[in-house]
């Protein structure tokens, strides 16, 4: 490994440390290479959260007054990186441009990230349940087939793919049943307006007291779509090498744990950020273990629930909202 190269690697670890203890945790369990890799990915994603939303690792959402700049700041980085400018004094960008070209990530897949800073810039809201899952393949669906093909899966293998965008949309969807207070408090909302307007919320005040229990509902209502995807995305698993499939079962574990503690308490999750807990970690270690050893004998999936969104709705080359 090269001098630059393992420094740019230092400094994704320390990110990963800082901005994600779930994600650390699963880590671990690639080969040294592909855990690296998926460092360096890890740390051009969190660096560029960072700068649209003005936090540190992940922090404390602060509303910011110039989503424009931001944005655009992160598009120059990104396409001074990807063209080789970037240096050690940019090490999340320059990390980016290393993994990109080991693995030959497509392009779209990056700016397609870039896409969702992009609408959070605008202070674009989800109308419809299909917005939303359009919202969650930008900002976590392409994380997903990233990091499929950071493990080895060929940039064509659309079925894998697919399966890896899934498991990004579950995390995404974990992640907005989680933080309906958080995000109001920074002046978003994820939920659908139709979902809102169904349930009897104002969608100008959904943190109306009198809101509090339907709000709940439709908290436990984005859980359950979230668990809906990560069984999904279990299928892809028969395609990757073991300690690969270990890290993704053990990711789908703890993390999916998110959205069944969301799922099983809603409104205890309105009042405090729910995680999944030191002891549910190892547990889920242990357990995607034996699945990763076992995923060759997953049953054939059935014909695939319609409504399940996938990222073939959208036509190469086009944004998807």
């Amino acid at each position: 490994m090269s001098e630059a190269r393992a420094a740019l690697v230092a400094h994704a670890r320390e990110s990963i440390a800082r901005g994600s203890k779930s994600f650390r945790t699963a880590s671990r369990l690639f080969d040294r290479t592909t855990r690296e890799r998926a460092w360096l990915l890890y740390g051009w994603c969190r660096a560029c959260d960072d700068i649209a939303d003005g936090q540190d690792h992940g922090g404390t959402m602060h509303a910011t007054s110039d989503p424009a700049r931001r944005l655009a700041d992160i598009r120059a980085r990104t396409q001074r990186a990807l063209g080789g400018a970037a240096g050690i004094d940019d090490p999340a960008f320059a990390g980016l441009a290393v993994v990109a070209a080991e693995c030959a990530i497509p392009r779209r897949y990056i700016d397609d990230l870039i896409e969702g800073f992009a609408l959070d810039a605008a202070g674009w809201r989800p109308r419809t349940q299909e917005d939303l899952l359009l919202y969650c393949y930008h900002v976590a669906g392409t994380v997903g087939c990233m990091m499929a093909i950071v493990m080895g899966v060929a940039p064509d293998d659309a079925p894998v793919l697919d399966r890896a965008c899934d498991l990004g949309l579950a995390f995404q969807l974990a992640n907005i049943a989680r933080d309906i207070a958080e995000d109001a408090a920074g002046g978003r909302c994820y939920l659908p307006r139709d979902w809102l307007v169904e349930a009897g919320i104002d969608p100008s005040d959904p943190m109306a007291p009198a809101s509090r229990a339907a709000l709940a509902g439709l908290a436990r209502r984005a859980a359950d779509l979230a668990a809906r995807y990560e069984a999904s995305a279990r299928y892809g698993t028969p395609a990757l090498p073991f300690r690969s499939a270990w890290a993704v079962l053990a990711a789908a574990g703890i993390y999916g744990g998110i959205a069944r503690h969301v799922a099983a308490d809603p409104e205890r999750a309105l009042e405090s950020r729910v995680f999944t807990s030191r002891g549910e970690k190892l547990g889920w270690l242990m357990r995607a273990a034996a699945q990763a050893a076992a995923r060759g004998r997953l049953p054939a999936p059935g014909p695939r629930d319609p409504d399940l969104w996938t990222q073939s709705r959208i036509a190469p080359g086009r944004a998807a909202i």
